[in-house]
């Protein structure tokens, strides 16, 4: 599977570059972050997703690995496309997209072009539930740990936001107390501080 491809971009369309790489043209339909940034500078790297379908075979690009994992997680909902989470990641960063989940804020994920209200409560609830999963297997597993780890209503917002991004709940909790300690305050500013520490 193509998973990365780094070259120049020769074309450019609508949501779509065609980037060469040692003499072969790559048709990659990208994410608005990775889009503006490889008409910016002509040239870049994205982290790619192949699909691959009876009418067809598409090739979907991003800016980073956490925004095609959060891509992948968006897909894995039961009516949300590829075309539909490219959509979506090119509406909001990951940043809001997360914390979207862990609010539980439809309005905010219905601002994506195309994407109506039960899909977003489906997204919501899968995305939260799989959260959910995730956190008691870990306390259950770590459960002379948990009493001691006491976090605020703000900062469990934030751990579950940092989770629906795929990380357990111990990296999420320790990456939001070290973005606090680093003077992140407001929940956007934590998942973002703690984003570039993971």
């Amino acid at each position: 599977m193509l998973g990365y491809i780094k070259g120049k971009v020769l074309y450019s369309s609508d949501g779509t570059v065609l980037l060469e790489n040692n003499g072969i043209g790559y048709e990659v339909l990208c994410s608005g972050a990775a889009y503006a940034k490889l008409i910016s500078d002509g040239q870049g790297e994205v982290y790619t997703y192949l699909q691959v379908r009876e009418d067809g075979v598409s090739l979907f690009g991003f800016v980073s690995l956490e925004e095609k994992n959060m891509f992948l997680k968006l897909i894995s909902v039961s009516g949300v496309g590829p075309k539909m989470g490219i959509t979506v990641l090119s509406s909001m960063n990951i940043n809001d997209i997360a914390v979207a989940i862990a609010n539980s804020d439809v309005k905010k994920l219905t601002a994506a072009k195309g994407l109506g209200k039960k899909t977003a409560e489906r997204i919501i609830l899968e995305l939260r539930e799989k959260v959910s999963a995730e956190g008691l297997s870990e306390k259950g597993a770590a459960a002379p740990e948990q009493p001691a780890e006491k976090i605020s209503d703000k900062e469990e917002d934030a751990v579950v936001g940092l989770m629906s991004l795929g990380y357990t709940r111990a990296e999420s909790v320790r990456a939001v107390k070290r973005a606090e300690e680093s003077g992140a305050e407001s929940m956007e500013e934590i998942i973002m501080t703690a984003l570039r520490t993971m």
